[in-house]
C-alpha cells in the first residue's frame, strides 16, 4: 500500500509529487492498485533525469569526489571483478588502498566493463533529496545505484532482484528484456543466484517485455521480474531506485520477536527442562505460551526502530547548524527536519536523530510544529528551540 500524504512535514515542499511528477504518468491510485508489486509499468518520456545524472556529473564523482569501495563496482560478462582491478593507493596524505584508480578505471571501462556506482542515497545530493522524498512517500526505503555500460555491451546476466526497481534512462539507450518470475515475491533472503538454473531457463524462453528505454524513459520492475539490459550503440547511464519494501513477513518478524521479548519474563518459559523430559509435552506448553504472547504483543514501536534504522534524516551541516544556534531569536524560523520519521511515544520524540524527553510544553509545541513543519522560536520556545538544533530535529527555515 502507498503512503500519500502531502501534508507529511517529513516530504517537505511538493514531495509527494515525485511519484507522478517524475517516475509515472497514470494516476497514483491506479498506479498502488494496477501496478505496485504486482507488474511491470512502463513510461515514456516521464521525466528529464539530467539533473539527476549526466555525462560530466559521472565523471565527476568517479574521478573528483575521492569515492573508495564499496561505492563502486565493477562488472563484465555477468561477473563482478574484484576490488584490487580498480583500486589504489592516492598518494602522500591519502594512502588508503581502496580508494579509486581512475586510469585503471578508464582502462576497464574502455574494455567493455560496466561501472556501478553504489548507493548514490548517501553521497549524490540530488539524489539524496530524491530518494529521501520518493522513500517518505511510499513509506518504503528507497537505495540508489547508477549503471555506466560502454556500448554495445552488458554488465549483468539475466537475473531478478529482491526488492522493487524503478530503471531512469538518463543518458544514451539500452535494450531491456523482462521475463515473468521464477519465484513470486521473493524474500530478502531468496536471492536469484540461489535459483540460476530456473533463472536461465525462463530467460532463454519468450519475454513478456523487449524494448528499448530512451532519455527520459522510466520501468518500474516489482520484486523477482527477471530482467538483463544491453547498452546500444553509445553509452548508457541509467539510475536504479531500488525499493526495500516491507513485507507482511518482515511484520510477522517484528510480532514474533516482540512476543518473544514478553516471553523473557514468563517464569516457565525461562525454566530448565526437566530432565529425560518429553519433548512434544514441553513443545506443547512453549507452544500454547507463545500463542498468548503473540495475540497480546505491541510490534509498533520494534516496527518503527528498525524502519528508522533503514533511511537517514535529510543532511545537516554543521556549521550552518552552530551559526543558527549561535544567531537564534525569538523571530528565528526553523522547520522540521525532512526525513526524520519523527513521532511522539509518550513524554519522549522518536526520530533517526534518536530521542528527546519532552515536558508539557513542549510535547504540545513539537505537535505544532510536526503538523505545520516550520515555527518560530517563539512558538516553541527559545530553550526548547535550542535543544531541538542541538539534536538536530530541526534546521533553519532558509536551508
Amino acid at each position: 500500500m502507498t503512503r500519500l500524504d502531502a501534508t507529511d512535514p517529513d516530504l517537505g515542499a511538493s514531495g509527494a509529487e515525485v511519484l507522478a511528477s517524475r517516475l509515472i504518468h497514470c494516476d497514483v491510485e491506479t498506479f498502488a492498485e494496477q501496478y505496485w508489486g504486482a507488474r511491470p509499468l512502463l513510461t515514456r518520456g516521464a521525466d528529464d533525469y539530467s539533473d539527476l545524472l549526466s555525462p560530466a556529473i559521472v565523471d565527476s564523482l568517479l574521478s573528483e569526489h575521492g569515492l573508495r569501495t564499496p561505492f563502486l563496482r565493477v562488472a563484465k560478462n555477468g561477473a563482478t571483478l574484484p576490488d584490487s582491478s580498480f583500486t589504489a593507493p592516492a598518494g602522500v596524505g591519502a594512502g588508503i588502498g581502496d580508494q579509486l584508480d581512475d586510469t585503471a578505471l578508464w582502462r576497464q571501462f574502455a574494455d567493455g566493463a560496466t561501472l556501478v556506482l553504489q548507493a548514490l542515497h548517501r553521497t549524490w545530493q540530488p539524489i539524496v533529496d530524491l530518494s529521501s522524498r520518493l522513500g517518505t512517500e511510499l513509506g518504503h526505503p528507497v537505495q540508489a545505484n547508477a549503471y555506466i555500460t560502454p556500448p554495445q555491451n552488458q554488465g549483468f546476466d539475466a537475473h531478478y532482484d529482491v526488492h522493487d526497481v524503478f530503471v531512469l534512462q538518463t543518458v544514451g539507450s539500452k535494450r531491456w528484456i523482462i521475463h515473468e518470475p521464477v519465484l513470486t515475491d521473493p524474500l530478502r533472503d531468496e536471492p536469484w543466484s540461489d535459483r540460476k538454473a530456473q533463472v536461465a531457463e525462463a530467460a532463454a524462453g519468450e519475454p513478456l517485455i523487449d524494448t528499448v528505454l530512451e532519455p527520459g524513459d522510466a520501468l518500474y520492475l516489482p520484486r523477482g521480474w527477471l530482467h538483463s539490459a544491453k547498452a546500444l550503440g553509445e553509452v548508457s547511464v541509467h539510475l536504479t531506485l531500488g525499493i526495500h519494501v516491507w513485507t507482511g513477513y518482515a511484520l510477522a518478524e517484528q510480532l514474533t520477536r516482540s512476543a518473544l521479548d514478553l516471553l523473557r519474563d514468563d517464569p516457565d518459559v525461562r525454566a530448565t527442562l526437566e530432565l529425560g523430559v518429553d519433548h512434544p509435552l514441553a513443545l506443547d506448553l512453549i507452544r500454547q505460551r507463545l500463542l498468548d504472547a503473540i495475540a497480546v504483543a505491541d510490534p509498533g514501536v520494534r516496527f518503527q526502530q528498525v524502519r528508522r534504522s533503514q533511511a537517514r534524516p535529510a543532511p545537516l551541516g554543521p556549521l550552518a547548524q552552530l551559526a543558527a544556534l549561535n544567531g537564534l531569536t525569538e523571530q528565528s524560523r526553523l522547520r522540521l527536519r525532512p526525513a526524520l520519521t519523527a513521532r511522539i511515544e509518550g513524554d519522549r520524540l522518536t526520530s533517526r536523530a534518536g530521542w528527546l524527553a519532552l515536558g508539557p510544553t513542549e510535547k504540545q509545541a513539537m505537535q505544532a510544529l510536526m503538523t505545520a513543519g516550520e515555527s518560530s522560536a517563539a512558538d516553541l520556545g527559545t530553550d526548547f528551540a535550542r535543544r531541538l538544533l542541538r539534536a538536530g530535529i530541526v534546521l533553519p527555515a532558509d536551508r
